[in-house]
């Protein structure tokens, strides 16, 4: 078994932020001439995700809107209360506990099959990088394993 390693720089420059990488992955898939196994797709970030699902620009709009129903970003999060929060802290702490709410719904990875050389998409499957938090650098990494 061959194991081939990527990683990609992503400069965010919204939140939520719904980045298609299909291309780039696809890309990956080629350079590293394994032609059945598995592509892993991963996030390295607690605030940014990783999904498959469909590029249309109305849906990724509802997308959008759908993750601030589910954890409004102006909502009240411990975890944004540096008053009492005491962990895990930097100098320039965001108040971020919607993003991380986010993404217990999103998760921070995707495990593709790779078959005779290529991902088998759907008919409107994508592969989005998402930011939940802010704008920032941010990674992504794509792992390939097979033969």
């Amino acid at each position: 078994m061959k194991v081939k390693n990527f990683s990609l720089k992503v400069d965010t420059k919204d939140a939520p932020q719904l980045i298609d990488i299909t291309d780039w992955v696809k890309g990956c898939v080629a350079d590293s001439h394994i032609r059945n196994g598995l592509v892993l797709v991963y996030s390295k970030h607690t605030t940014a995700a990783v999904k498959i699902n469909e590029n249309e620009p109305l849906l990724i709009e509802d997308m959008a809107e759908f993750l601030e129903r589910i954890a409004p970003r102006d909502a009240y999060y411990r975890h944004n209360d540096f008053s009492i929060r005491t962990v895990n802290m930097t100098e320039d702490e965001s108040p971020n506990g919607h993003a991380h709410l986010q993404h217990l719904m999103l998760g921070c990875s995707e495990t593709i099959p790779l078959v005779d050389g290529t991902i088998p998409f759907g008919q409107w499957q994508s592969i989005f990088f998402i930011e939940l938090d802010h704008p920032r650098p941010r990674e992504v990494m794509v792992q390939i394993m097979g033969e």
